[in-house]
């Protein structure tokens, strides 16, 4: 069980960025189910006071996995403000590229290659159900780790940083919002040339603008 102590003091870690993310994940997994809610009820008041949350009308999430912090409460509050939620689905015969498909509570979903819940291919495969990714206004993505910096560590396959390396770039790009939960924080976060930089981390106990 992480304490509280663990929460309010960011980790100290001087070693290998996969021993890093091994420990903040076990560290997350840690959490009983009540503090997951709690951190998730926190993250989720955070966010809806963000001027570009409030803004989006083309949004992106994710469903919680491997003791992520779970943004779907705000699902019916994104209803209510007539904004379309996609979800990330792993891209057919791409190498971890990810799509961003329309989301409901009718959509046909499936296990993708880590078991994690996605709208079918047949369904994502219909091109008015997707939304290229420069065309969303908001995307909130799982971390593994982040720092005061506004740094931050993800799961180590390049998916989001793959998708999102246009951003890099001038044109049209969504505010990108990492979330995690408080005790996934580090003193300071060792940074890859790859990694996409972030608009702002949001964790149940701080926002960060880098």
């Amino acid at each position: 069980m992480t304490t509280m102590q663990d929460i309010a003091a960011p980790l100290a870690f001087d070693g290998p960025r996969h021993q890093l993310r091994r420990e903040l994940r076990r560290r997350r997994r840690a959490l009983t189910p009540r503090q997951r809610r709690d951190a998730a009820r926190r993250l989720c008041r955070r966010l809806r006071r963000l001027p570009e949350v409030q803004r989006a009308r083309r949004v992106a999430l994710y469903l919680p996995n491997d003791g992520e912090i779970d943004p779907t409460g705000l699902l019916p509050w994104f209803r209510q403000r007539h904004a379309r939620v996609h979800l990330p689905v792993l891209k057919p015969l791409s190498h971890n590229v990810l799509w961003f498909v329309h989301y409901h509570a009718g959509t046909p979903m499936t296990a993708n290659r880590f078991g994690i819940p996605e709208p079918n291919t047949r369904h994502g495969a219909h091109r008015a159900r997707r939304c290229a990714a420069w065309a969303l206004d908001l995307i909130l993505l799982p971390l593994v780790g982040f720092d005061g910096d506004g740094q931050r560590m993800g799961m180590g396959g390049g998916f989001y940083d793959r998708t999102l390396a246009f951003t890099r770039r001038p044109g049209p790009r969504p505010r990108l919002i990492g979330l995690a939960h408080d005790c996934q924080r580090v003193e300071r976060l060792p940074v890859a040339p790859w990694d996409v930089p972030l608009d702002a981390i949001v964790s149940d106990a701080r926002i960060i603008r880098p």
